[in-house]
């Protein structure tokens, strides 16, 4: 049960969602929550998000309960955890979104309470009944089909919506055609009706010539990009062999990142999309004014999960090291109820966006939603002292199993998944794992490796999560503690 609001949360909620506001969420892929002006690295070079966090509400403890797109996007739709919606990239943890539950997501919720629902971008997952179901949920619907067995689709309630939609665009406007169908999705908008509409960028996500708009690109050519304490040169010897053997950020990282030179060349290509974003944010915001909606709509901006870069001796993400797991996170106003150039220091968790979403609108929160409303945050109807304790987190993925799916598409009848897993955790070739991040700790176990695998880390002398203190007696009541919370907030998100 959802723990009944106190009366000054309701009236404050209430207050929040007396207009019934417009809400857009902005949502970029592998966008590491450092990796934005707002948060300490000026030389990324991101003036509008700043200007959202400058006016809104930045927060500075918000994580994702898993660091994988496919599942982190499931997270952010339903507000459940991945050990309760089990919908991944590999077995046994990848059950499509059923079309009860995607009627239980904010699109869901929302369309039904007359909201107008869009959505632009990477969508990310595999729903039971594909592009029929979505149809049910969605007015304005612009997807690429990315990860989904659905592929692309399109369709609007406006006749012609699409027409001559980023006509003449390059291969490298990626990003500037999912800027243009925001834009459309607000020009074909009805005057009476609320709307909530979802832009996912594939921005910042891959690193090739054709990934980047070429001025953005031009623009950081010759910037000097600042190197985390944690980026290692070369080969990172301390990871568990479990990574180092069978894990593919060991060897990318090895590869493709473990010269300082290389390093420099990635992370501006990074910072090249993350600008081009950037700028679809201006445009967000001046259309917005343009049609006179800035003043009743609240924007929303995240990513679906962070990007190791090097750091650790890695590259990509799935494990539950800080790059990974946390998440950037702001929340503007434009009608000016919530505070602005607020920061806000309690730990969040993606699987707060949706209550949150339906909160702000008036619409009830469904029981089967996990995650809490941030709206008492926000107000300041709620102390962040007395927020939660501990953000769940868990990495589910493995590439042996990931491979199995490719190689069935083909021939089915050749993979046996459950043989397969069995045999990778019989011979320790299992790399899941879970754990939880507190205000000072974090800790994280490969609990499937035999014998079992954690780490320890003290946050607020080790930021950079350099020295694992699992094995340290001085702090083996941390250890249990922490364990038997990753184990208690397990069971309660399964049930």
């Amino acid at each position: 049960m959802k723990t009944i609001l106190p009366l000054l949360l309701l009236l404050s909620v209430q207050a929040i969602c007396a207009d019934r506001p417009n809400i857009v969420f902005l949502m970029t892929d592998d966008q590491r929550w450092d990796t934005l002006s707002c948060y300490g690295r000026d030389e990324y070079q991101t003036q509008n998000i700043d200007q959202l966090a400058t006016e809104g509400i930045t927060f500075d403890r918000a994580y994702h309960p898993v660091a994988i797109c496919m599942p982190s996007r499931v997270s952010v739709m339903t507000g459940r955890y991945f050990a309760s919606h089990n919908s991944g990239f590999t077995y046994p943890h990848n059950t499509p979104v059923s079309e009860s539950d995607f009627a239980n997501t904010y699109h869901g919720r929302l369309r039904a309470a007359g909201y107008r629902s869009g959505f632009v971008g990477k969508f990310g997952f595999n729903v039971d009944g594909g592009l029929k179901t979505l149809r049910q949920h969605f007015d304005y619907y612009d997807g690429n089909g990315t990860h989904a067995d659905h592929g692309p689709g399109r369709w609007a309630d406006v006749p012609g919506a699409f027409k001559g939609l980023s006509a003449g665009r390059a291969v490298t406007e990626r990003t500037l055609k999912k800027g243009d169908s925001m834009i459309r999705f607000l020009e074909t908008q009805p005057a009476d009706q609320p709307f909530i509409l979802s832009v996912s960028f594939d921005a910042v996500k891959h690193d090739s010539d054709n990934d980047m708009h070429i001025p953005d690109k031009e623009y950081f050519e010759h910037t000097e990009m600042s190197v985390p304490k944690n980026y290692y040169e070369g080969p990172n010897l301390t990871l568990p062999n479990v990574i180092k053997k069978y894990a593919r950020a060991y060897k990318f990282h090895v590869q493709r990142l473990g010269k300082p030179e290389q390093y420099q060349e990635m992370a501006r290509r990074f910072a090249s999309q993350g600008r081009t974003v950037d700028s679809q944010v201006k445009r967000l915001r001046e259309k917005l004014a343009e049609l006179g909606l800035l003043q009743n709509t609240i924007i929303i901006y995240t990513s679906d999960n962070g990007r190791y870069i090097g750091s650790h001796g890695l590259m990509g993400k799935c494990f539950l090291h800080e790059v990974a797991v946390k998440a950037p996170l702001i929340v503007w106003d434009g009608r000016g109820i919530l505070p602005k150039g607020q920061r806000v220091d309690a730990l969040t968790c993606s699987t707060d966006f949706a209550p949150t979403i339906l909160s702000l609108a008036g619409v009830p929160i469904p029981e089967e939603m996990q995650g809490e409303s941030l709206t008492g945050l926000m107000s300041n109807a709620v102390e962040p002292h007395g927020w939660r304790d501990a953000v769940f987190m868990e990495n589910l993925f493995n590439l042996e199993l990931r491979s199995a799916t490719r190689k069935a598409r083909k021939n089915p009848e050749l993979v046996n998944y459950e043989q397969i897993n069995q045999d990778l955790i019989a011979n320790n070739r299992s790399y899941r794992s879970r754990g939880v991040r507190t205000k000072r700790w974090k800790y994280f176990t490969y609990y499937e490796q035999t014998p079992v695998i954690e780490e320890l880390y003290d946050l607020e002398s080790d930021p950079d999560e350099l020295h694992n203190l699992a094995a340290s007696i001085e702090h083996q009541p941390t250890l249990v503690r922490l364990r038997e919370k990753t184990q208690s907030l397990y069971e309660e998100y399964l049930d």
